[in-house]
């Protein structure tokens, strides 16, 4: 059987690797062994940065939405109940859209989720 030498393939890896770590500081962009550890510690925080964006994000639009219904007489807890219970299906984004760009239909919504509270 033929030997198999790994040369090759082990320079792909590496280049990928390299690639990827570009723009790190010091031996972290040029050197496979310094940077190995960097690009998979970076991938991981990237993974749970999305995550975390998505958290963020809800949070945010949470926020405005409380900030704006209070301003009309509502909390936001109660807001999303009455909204509810009157079968309005509209999610917290635009919710906070609205708040924002159009206070005036805000305020309708408002006025609906009173009345069934």
């Amino acid at each position: 059987m033929a030997r198999v030498k790994k040369g090759v393939n082990a320079h792909k890896r590496h280049k990928k690797v390299l690639k990827q770590a570009k723009g790190f500081y010091g031996r972290r962009k040029n050197t496979f062994r310094a940077a190995n550890p960097a690009v998979m510690r970076s991938l991981r925080s990237a993974y749970v940065g999305r995550k975390n964006k998505k958290r963020e994000y809800r949070r945010l639009w949470i926020a405005r939405i409380n900030a704006a219904s209070r301003a009309n007489g509502l909390s936001y807890s109660k807001l999303m109940n009455g909204l509810k219970k009157a079968g309005i299906g509209i999610n917290r984004k635009m919710l906070s859209e609205m708040a924002i760009f159009d206070a005036a239909g805000f305020a309708e919504l408002c006025e609906t989720a009173k009345k069934f509270n």
